[in-house]
């Protein structure tokens, strides 16, 4: 069973522009349900601060559409804002759960009861203590939390070997600028992934101005271009665990 598991990871497309892009056509429909209740959400709840830009949040969710992963990782949830774009993928998927660590335990008020039900469990606690030795089996990561050169250099040490090769891994904030700052968890990361080999894929509009361009561009298109959220940054980065 865990080697067909690995097997399926494996095949998977790699995140490139054009994977993508084919994503946004494949699901467009279903994203564009999603986008309205996001934004009926940012209505209901003033308060909750939109930590996703637009093009990250929808990326994160076709992803999700595509691969079907049976448990996610959220470490750092903040008011639930991609909490509820993962967990309306998981229903979209009428598979899937999400199991979230964070600190602040502001999502528990903000997200909607009938997403949650049945999918998700949060976990409160400083990931570092509440992930170690943990039995989960990830088919996606999700981190959006403490962005210090330190705490990267505890999930690329302590939790990336316990996450299987193909797996999709998503870090937020990361390129908020063309290049993160020297001693950072962007930098980090980067570096992490060029020891091992890997690639990255990133939507952000400093970073990789020509993609985010063109995704624009395919979601004007596509009718999907008026905005969810404000911000215009996009600095997730996207990879495959190596």
């Amino acid at each position: 069973m865990i080697r067909s598991s690995v097997a399926a990871r494996s095949s998977r497309a790699e995140i490139t522009l054009q994977h993508v892009c084919q994503l946004y056509r494949r699901y467009q429909d279903d994203l564009r349900v999603v986008r309205k209740e996001q934004r009926e959400l940012r209505t209901a709840c003033p308060e909750m601060k939109t930590q996703l830009d637009d093009l990250e949040a929808e990326i994160t969710y076709l992803l999700m559409r595509e691969e079907r992963p049976a448990t996610v990782v959220e470490i750092g949830s903040l008011h639930g804002w991609s909490t509820t774009w993962i967990l309306r993928a998981l229903r979209d998927n009428r598979a899937g759960a999400l199991v979230t660590h964070d600190l602040i335990d502001n999502a528990r008020h903000n997200v909607p009861a009938e997403l949650a039900e049945g999918r998700w469990t949060f976990v409160p606690g400083d990931a570092r203590e509440t992930l170690r030795g943990h039995r989960h089996s990830i088919d996606h990561l999700f981190i959006d939390a403490a962005h210090t050169a330190s705490f990267a250099r505890w999930f690329v040490g302590e939790l990336f070997p316990t996450v299987r090769a193909g797996t999709t891994v998503s870090v937020h904030d990361v390129f908020h600028r063309r290049r993160p700052w020297p001693v950072s968890e962007g930098r980090v990361v980067l570096s992490w992934l060029a020891n091992n080999g890997a690639g990255y894929f990133t939507p952000s509009r400093l970073a990789a101005a020509r993609v985010n361009r063109e995704l624009k561009e395919l979601k004007q298109r596509l009718g999907l271009l008026k905005p969810v959220h404000d911000g215009l940054d996009d600095p997730m980065l996207f990879f495959r665990m190596p």
